[in-house]
């Protein structure tokens, strides 16, 4: 079973440059994403979402960066035995996004 996950991340650049500094430092969470192994990572701009799709340790890990004026969703569905991770990953990529607004 699925585990959906949601993240907001605050801030004041604007959305121009909150975008930039996601689409430059989006290797970051995709790290946080993969738990710091390798994955395969696609992912396609739409206006400001971004929808990616990484794939780690055999599972699939789906979702979308929305980027507002005053800030970014992240939307990110877990698949089976990495739902029961949740916590930490909305942790590190929480900390990482935080960093990359800074």
């Amino acid at each position: 079973m699925s585990k959906p996950l949601t993240i907001n991340l605050p801030h004041q650049l604007g959305k121009a440059e909150a975008r930039n500094r996601i689409e430059q430092g989006f290797g970051k969470i995709e790290q946080q994403l993969a738990g710091g192994g390798q994955a395969q990572v696609t992912k396609t701009w739409t206006g400001d979402t971004m929808n990616f799709t990484a794939i780690a340790m055999g599972q699939t890990v789906t979702g979308a960066l929305h980027v507002f004026e005053q800030e970014i969703r992240i939307d990110i569905v877990l698949p089976g035995i990495l739902g029961m991770l949740a916590g930490k990953v909305r942790d590190k990529v929480q900390k990482q996004g935080q960093l990359l607004l800074k």
